[in-house]
């Protein structure tokens, strides 16, 4: 500092005129100044929330796939039967209905149901020409149309309406390994002239007014096999004195299932709850207009009934039927079930499409 002060006078004693005189001591900072934590914790939960909130918006608006009744309408088809998801179909495809209305299973009655309300909004969509050949498919493969077709046939049946079920997928049959019957000869034989229909006709016991037709050997050329003059003839000698349910290919991926649908009475696409796309059903629902097919309506299968996307499905997270640890009898809650030989939508199924006596191959009428 005297330095500074004294340049251009190395000659002469000039006295500094700059003191520095410390005040005080410096105090030390109890807390570190940066940084702030709860700032941080503010700003960055304002930011988290709104980056979500976001995000969530985004994935809503460009989620494509089908989670609701409403998101179906919105496309202009009509939901004719929304089906439960069910644990025991978890493992795979298999015949869970048992026509039984006075089920004990909890899990069970909401799928049974479920079935029935199905099979009642069926006889009544022509209450003067209710469908008597159905087409059951979807849009891509592992929607759960095979086992829609086979439960809801087992649930026709257990009105007493001869009901037939046609294995029509040639190209991955299932059913048979679905109700535990001889794989053999089946529909691509009676096609063909080397069978006769009732010789291939296999009954199912748990369900006496049902019999299944099973697809028979692959054949190379499904497409022009379905769709000729002798399907044509074979669905019209069974729909005389009975339901005939078909269980189709998917219809993005091969023609069969619009093929069958221009021969029947209409067709019913089957939608996987939070797998099948807009599009896809769009598609699917534009191929069978093309060939000019009937769309009965869509069922929406394995709908949650647990967890968020339940609350939109209503009534299906809940059971009617309850019974009582101690005795087993059915609770004031039970008491408005009807059983099985009074249920009045099984009584008004057959009366809608024509009862006449079940008729069985392989048994004497």
């Amino acid at each position: 500092m005297e330095e500074i002060e004294s340049a251009g006078f190395e000659d002469q004693a000039v006295p500094s005129l700059v003191r520095i005189v410390p005040l005080g001591r410096a105090a030390l900072p109890t807390a570190p100044v940066s940084p702030n934590t709860k700032l941080a914790l503010a700003v960055g939960g304002v930011a988290g929330l709104a980056f979500g909130l976001g995000y969530a918006l985004i994935r809503q608006h460009l989620d494509r796939r089908i989670r609701s009744v409403e998101a179906v309408e919105r496309i202009g088809q009509a939901v004719v039967g929304t089906i439960p998801a069910d644990n025991r179909l978890s493992g795979g495809r298999q015949v869970v209905e048992s026509g039984n209305a006075k089920t004990s299973d909890r899990a069970a009655h909401a799928f049974a149901e479920a079935l029935r309300e199905l099979r009642t909004n069926l006889s009544y969509m022509d209450v003067d020409n209710p469908p008597r050949i159905i087409v059951v498919t979807s849009s891509v493969p592992g929607e759960g149309k095979s086992s829609i077709s086979a439960n809801l046939a087992v649930a026709i049946a257990a009105t007493g309406r001869r009901t037939v079920l046609i294995d029509a997928d040639l190209r991955r049959p299932v059913l048979t390994d679905l109700f535990h019957l001889p794989a053999g000869a089946g529909l691509t034989d009676v096609l063909s002239g080397a069978a006769e229909l009732d010789d291939v006709l296999m009954p199912y016991t748990d369900a006496p007014a049902l019999e299944l037709l099973a697809a028979g050997r692959v054949p190379p050329n499904p497409s022009e096999l379905l769709g000729s003059k002798a399907m044509k003839n074979l669905l019209a000698e069974l729909s005389r004195d009975a339901v005939v349910l078909i269980d189709a290919p998917p219809l993005l991926p091969v023609t069969d299932a619009a093929i069958l649908a221009k021969a029947a009475d209409g067709a019913l696409i089957t939608i996987k709850a939070g797998h099948t796309t807009v599009d896809e059903l769009e598609k699917s629902a534009g191929n069978l207009t093309k060939v000019g097919a009937h769309i009965l309506g869509t069922i929406l299968n394995q709908v949650p009934t647990k967890g968020a996307d339940s609350a939109q499905y209503g009534y299906y997270g809940k059971y009617y039927y309850y019974t009582n640890s101690d005795d087993k009898k059915p609770t004031a809650a039970a008491a408005d079930v009807v059983p099985a030989e009074a249920a009045p939508d099984e009584d008004e199924f057959a009366q809608a499409i024509g009862g006449r006596p079940v008729r069985h191959a392989r048994r004497p009428s």
